[in-house]
């Protein structure tokens, strides 16, 4: 029995379903980049306290999630492959930055579509963002309200620490965790110098 006809068919077959992978994993790869690319200039200028600034860079980070999100619907296989869920962590990270320096409340993953593991994650890298506005403060002779980015920061690696699951179900949460908890203890030491300093100024102003 001659098969080339049906084994024709099998590579018409694949090469259908191959290119339509292909497509999709390519405008994936580009919609994350391109979002990466925004959390990280929204976080930059919630650094420098333009909000507004922040947050429309943050919109454009979530139409390219959108259009990522779509092109994966049929393809969990590549909606799984990493660079989606570095790039919805990084999405994470610049709205959860931008609600703490701001004042927001939190944003929760649904309201942002991001699943949890990417949502953690840039939960736990936002607490470390805090750390360059905590510096900020201390520059400023603002110490009470670096007491209060401290405290925040404490909060979230309360939280993580409790999160007691493995690398692959947490998206690597566990090494991030323990990034956080370093710059917590270097921001806390910070903090403490600024503090002891103050109290020596003002005994000596009192003097």
């Amino acid at each position: 029995m001659d098969r080339s006809a049906e084994i024709v068919g099998v590579g018409i077959a694949a090469r259908r379903v191959l290119d339509a992978k292909h497509a999709a994993r390519e405008l994936t790869l580009a919609a994350s980049r391109s979002a990466i690319q925004c959390c990280a200039a929204s976080i930059r200028a919630v650094q420098r306290e333009e909000f507004e600034r922040a947050e429309q860079l943050a919109a454009e980070a979530a139409g390219h999630l959108r259009r990522a999100d779509e092109a994966v619907t049929a393809h969990p296989d590549v909606r799984h492959g990493g660079y989606l869920h570095d790039a919805k962590k990084e999405y994470a990270e610049a709205r959860v930055t931008l609600a703490f320096v701001r004042g927001d409340p939190l944003p929760m993953p649904d309201a942002i579509g991001v699943e949890i593991p990417a949502y953690l994650n840039g939960l736990a890298e936002a607490a470390s963002e805090l750390r360059r506005h905590t510096l900020d403060c201390l520059r400023a002779d603002r110490l009470d309200r670096a007491e209060q980015l401290l405290h925040t920061m404490d909060d979230v690696y309360a939280l993580l620490v409790t999160i007691d699951y493995p690398d692959a179900i947490t998206g690597g949460l566990r090494r991030t965790t323990d990034a956080l908890r370093a710059v917590i203890e270097r921001t806390r030491g910070d903090l403490t110098n600024a503090l002891v300093a103050r109290r020596l100024r003002d005994a000596i102003e009192r003097a």
